[in-house]
């Protein structure tokens, strides 16, 4: 869903996710839809103009009549356009295509914005896509293996292709949702959409979970048999998989393999880049446009046959895992997972030690007068490969977001609010933290003026006022105060989330010490995820948290991201955590992909620049570095690493607006310009 709507300054198209996109153009004139799109859209309006200024994102520009390609990137331009019809593709938040007969000109001023001219008045279509993924119908299987085995095969019917371009997260679509019943029903356009893998699994729901993702990316039809050997078998050969715990690695080494492998071999079709890890291919000895013709199990026949641990260290580590419990409780939540493309691990932990968790030992340094503060005994997981780990399985973790399956139902329920604005309601209950109060209501107003946010900032509320404040619609709550074993602490006595009727806070923040089953219960009540606290915390820290926090979290970084890079400000960062979907994202990055910089000073006066653009939701897609020097794309994941003298290294945390580490601390990139 995208509504467009006129501004003063154009036009704005919005999805349900309130991600949008502005056109400014002062001298639009509406005219009668007639030239088609030739890209999916899901709404198109036309016009005339002379000019059309959009975000600075990623530009492609393909010439109709002999599909020649042209991109824009980190250069600024100008491209220069005859007399042709082109498609100009625009990669943001809200995907847009403008479709239009030149002469024109493309460029990127300064890169603050992507510039559309014309010599004269110029009719227009404009299409907007969204990124946002809603599940595709409903299946009904009996609750055995066997009925598991047949909802992991018909959830890749939301794969939009079969091509390599299925690495392209625009490329998957949600799967569909999964309920148990007597028979087996499937919806006739959910039929037919396997490919030609299959995986062949034991009859126990620990193989069916660990095997979700890869047979969900690689469309496989899967069968359950009794005391089966698991293999992957294509046309051409049947892949041994091991028992577990073996299992579960070779599948998500298995799975890396082919998506990765995937996204370089893409580079021979319509949609392909100048992308800087496709040059691996040539150490496989892997042939892009003869693969990116095969099927799906001649891909992964060629993929297993390549020496990919050449070029292991040179391709990005997986986005995310899952550590699941294998329950039939669980069967719903999968395909909200595999929207994601998780690792999905079996749950293992050990006892946390004593001197594991330093916060222990400063009890004396403490918030006074905490009261009763909550303590949570946590557990040590076992985590397999990924950049961020989530818990779906009893036992409270460190260094993971603990998860329960309401969280990914109740995203979905949001997205009717798209027509309104963010709503975000600070509220102070303790007058000590003041101070993060008013830095946190200063981040969120300066982000007012890019995105559309109605900010609320309370003090002192009473037990009935904090409850309707949950209760009522707002996106991120942020409360600022204590926790006791009885509730959130108030002026009157204390709230606990469990006397709610409902949460219909989107997200939170509860920056009091022991918050974390009050923050798990408001997502069992309807929120999405939010952020708490295991213990007690030091006012300092929960201050230089919550700011943090709060910046992250407005500059489009999921939940556990935003937390991850927050906590790193302080050493007890292990007391804060996140509970429910930490993959959830609150508001849009002006980049698309949120990016975080790393800056070293070199003896020369030069400096070592790191970008690294990285998303849990969006894998699979690619990013250019603002950097003069640079025009290659690189996969969202890896790092893109330039040696820069001290003026364009300047330039470029001047323009950015994204976190920076330097010198051991985290920056933000506008306040690191008068330091350097």
């Amino acid at each position: 869903m995208i509504e467009v709507v006129s501004t003063e300054k154009g036009l704005r198209a919005v999805d349900a996710r309130k991600n949008s996109i502005d056109v400014v153009t002062g001298d639009w004139a509406p005219t009668t839809v007639e030239d088609d799109v030739p890209s999916p859209t899901d709404v198109r309006v036309a016009g005339t103009t002379t000019s059309l200024r959009l975000p600075p994102a990623f530009v492609s520009v393909t010439r109709l009549d002999d599909n020649a390609t042209f991109e824009l990137g980190s250069e600024t331009g100008p491209l220069e356009l005859g007399d042709a019809e082109f498609l100009v593709r625009v990669s943001g938040n809200v995907n847009s295509y403008l479709r239009f007969s030149g002469p024109a000109e493309v460029s990127k001023p300064n890169y603050e914005a992507t510039v559309l001219s014309f010599l004269r008045p110029t009719e227009v279509t404009l299409g907007f896509r969204s990124r946002v993924q809603s599940p595709s119908g409903t299946l009904t299987v009996p609750r055995t293996p066997a009925g598991v085995a047949t909802a992991l095969t018909h959830l890749s019917a939301s794969n939009r292709t079969a091509t390599p371009d299925r690495s392209f997260p625009t490329m998957r679509g949600h799967p569909p949702l999964v309920e148990f019943g007597e028979d087996t029903t499937v919806p006739t356009f959910l039929e037919g959409g396997t490919d030609d893998t299959e995986l062949v699994l034991p009859a126990g729901l620990e193989y069916l979970f660990t095997a979700a993702s890869l047979a969900h990316y690689l469309g496989a039809t899967v069968t359950v048999e009794r005391d089966a050997d698991p293999l992957l078998r294509t046309a051409a050969a049947d892949h041994r998989l091991g028992t577990l715990p073996e299992f579960e690695r070779r599948v998500a080494a298995l799975l890396r393999r082919c998506f990765l492998l995937d996204c370089l071999v893409r580079n021979a079709g319509p949609y392909g880049t100048d992308l800087a890890e496709s040059a691996l291919l040539e150490t496989l000895s892997l042939d892009a446009d003869t693969l990116y013709e095969a099927s799906v199990g001649e891909r992964v026949d060629a993929y297993l046959d390549a020496p990919f641990e050449r070029v292991d260290a040179d391709l990005p580590e997986w986005h995310l895992s899952m550590y699941v419990d294998p329950t039939y409780d669980h069967v719903g939540v999968l395909p909200y997972l595999l929207v994601s493309l998780p690792n999905v691990f079996l749950p293992r932990s050990d006892p946390l030690r004593e001197d594991e968790r330093l916060s222990r030992s400063l009890d004396d340094f403490y918030r006074n007068e905490v009261g009763d503060a909550v303590a949570v005994d946590l557990v040590k997981p076992h985590l397999g490969p990924g950049r961020i780990h989530g818990w779906l399985a009893p036992g409270t973790p460190i260094d993971v977001f603990k998860s329960v399956p309401a969280a990914y139902r109740n995203g979905t329920g949001y997205e009717w609010r798209a027509d309104e604005s963010i709503s975000i309601v600070a509220v102070l209950n303790d007058s000590e933290m003041s101070g993060e109060h008013g830095e946190a209501a200063r981040i969120y107003r300066e982000r007012a003026l890019d995105l559309d946010l109605d900010i609320t900032v309370r003090e002192r509320l009473s037990t009935e006022e904090l409850a309707r404040t949950f209760e009522s619609s707002h996106d991120l709550v942020h409360y600022i105060g204590h926790c006791e074993e009885t509730g959130l602490r108030c002026p009157d006595g204390t709230l606990s989330m469990s006397s709610l009727t409902e949460s219909n806070a989107q997200t939170f923040f509860l920056n009091a010490c022991g918050s974390f089953y009050e923050g798990l219960t408001l997502v069992e009540k309807g929120s999405v995820a939010g952020a708490v606290t295991f213990n007690k915390v030091l006012d300092a820290d929960a201050a230089r948290v919550g700011t943090s926090f709060a910046r992250m979290l407005m500059h489009g970084f999921c939940l556990e991201r935003a937390l991850d890079l927050a906590r790193r400000r302080i050493m007890m960062g292990k007391d804060y955590t996140v509970v429910g979907d930490g993959t959830h994202t609150l508001t849009q990055s002006e980049s698309f992909i949120p990016v975080t910089m790393t800056l070293d000073p070199r003896a020369d006066g030069r400096f070592d620049v790191e970008f690294d653009a990285f998303s849990a939701e969006k894998v699979g897609g690619h990013y250019q570095p603002h950097v003069p020097s640079s025009r290659r794309s690189y996969l969202h994941g890896n790092r893109a690493a330039f040696t820069l003298d001290h003026e364009a290294t300047e330039e470029i945390i001047s323009r950015a607006d994204a976190p920076v580490v330097y010198d051991g601390d985290l920056h933000w990139s506008k306040d690191l310009v008068d330091l350097l």
